[in-house]
């Protein structure tokens, strides 16, 4: 164990054997860190369990008070994954709602100023860009990739191997295995690039497009283009987990044009 002799430890923090603290580093109360881990200068971490392999870089800050006015104390948490990677000056928060986590999966890449707030669930292998921030109870989808300043409503259900552009926003769902950008966020296409690389066979990405082109058709409406797709794409899991997705969502999905993008949010009972 490599502890800079500046570090405050709380004297119950559970320790791995090898792992390492910098200079100034503070930790709190209820964490414990996994073998492997490296936590760089000046890092404030409490209420959190760190994965095993897990690099935490200067300044961050994990298990801090959620920034939620009903928060009353109440004992909560953040748990990261394995060989995850938390950068310059993010932040982590930790639960509201007693017994409650913020969760990070394995191999997520939380880069600098990135915001994660309370009882957010991010699946394994999602990168969040330079400053992109996520409200409260957002889930984000195995692999997906959100870019640097995007903003996202509490809420927000951000669809697996989904890509969003730097600067967007959304305050309603993102469509897994897309391509969305803009102020909102709208579907622009298939993330084809990503579906590769996380080894979708040809065929499904095929499937995927045309489901997606029908969806974005002005021809039909939702209900409709859902019908079409059901009936003439090839069925695989990524094109039922599409479907799914979009009939279990709370929040609305902007699929076509700012219009419904508006629609979904004064529909939506806040």
């Amino acid at each position: 164990m490599a502890i800079h002799k500046t570090a405050i430890i709380d004297e119950n923090a559970k320790i791995a054997p090898d792992v390492e603290i910098g200079a100034y580093t503070v930790i709190g109360k209820d964490v414990v860190i996994e073998k492997g881990v490296t936590i760089g200068n000046n890092v404030s971490i409490e209420f959190a369990t760190i994965g095993e392999g897990t690099k935490i870089a200067p300044f961050a800050s994990i298990g801090g008070e959620p920034q939620d006015l009903g928060y009353k104390g109440e004992k909560t948490g953040v748990i990261i994954g394995k060989n995850c990677w938390i950068r310059e000056f993010s932040t982590v928060n930790r639960g509201s709602g007693e017994g409650t986590n913020t969760i990070i999966g394995d191999e997520c890449l939380i880069m600098a100023y990135a915001h994660v707030a309370h009882n957010c669930v991010l699946g394994n292998n999602v990168i969040m860009a330079n400053g992109a921030t996520i409200g409260g109870h957002v889930h984000v989808g195995f692999g997906a990739w959100l870019g640097g300043m995007s903003v996202f409503h509490q809420n927000v259900r951000i669809g697996e191997m989904a890509i969003i552009s730097g600067a967007s926003a959304s305050r309603v769902d993102i469509l897994p295995y897309t391509k969305s950008e803009g102020l909102p966020a709208i579907a622009i296409g298939v993330n084809a690039i990503g579906l590769r690389r996380k080894g979708v066979d040809k065929a499904s990405v095929d499937a995927i497009h045309k489901a997606v082109r029908i969806l974005k058709s002005t021809d039909y409406n939702t209900t409709q283009a859902i019908e079409k797709i059901e009936k003439e794409v090839e069925k695989n899991s990524y094109v039922d987990k599409l479907i799914e997705f979009i009939k279990t969502s709370k929040r609305g999905v902007n699929i076509k044009t700012n219009k419904e993008f508006i629609k979904a949010g004064n529909d939506f009972n806040e």
